[in-house]
């Protein structure tokens, strides 16, 4: 399981950046995940990235080898659970939150989550969601 949480910025990229082909001034909150996406033109390689923006935020990860996963949180006691560790699936999702004090709890993946996106913006939102 990863852990992260606590910073002002927290960057965790586990696929390689080629930072010649990235113009820095214009990566944001808004365009960071396609910056991501970009990166890693071979698709059938398995990745996760965090991005957090902020105090106090939290991530946490139990993932098997199949699951590629982006998430970016901008702003301040944001929370991430996202388990995926029970299954062998391949999973491929997005989850962005922008706001304070937004909770996000995701367990289990299938087919209908496979490709999924969530974006949260505001404060004070919660999500739970469960794949079986």
């Amino acid at each position: 399981m990863f852990k992260l949480g606590y910073s002002a910025l927290t960057l965790v990229f586990s696929l390689s950046v080629n930072a010649q082909q990235v113009d820095w001034d214009k990566v944001n909150s808004q365009t960071v995940l396609s910056v991501i996406a970009q990166q890693n033109p071979d698709q059938n390689d398995s990745f996760s990235t965090v991005i957090q923006v902020g105090d106090f935020n939290n991530t946490e990860l139990s993932l098997n080898a199949k699951t590629n996963i982006s998430v970016m949180q901008a702003g301040d006691y944001n929370t991430l659970y996202f388990i995926n560790s029970f299954t062998d699936t391949e999973t491929k999702a997005t989850v962005a939150a922008q706001g304070n004090n937004n909770i996000i709890d995701i367990t289990g993946s299938n087919s209908i989550s496979d490709g999924m996106e969530i974006k949260v913006k505001g404060d004070n939102k919660t999500i739970f969601m469960r794949n079986y």
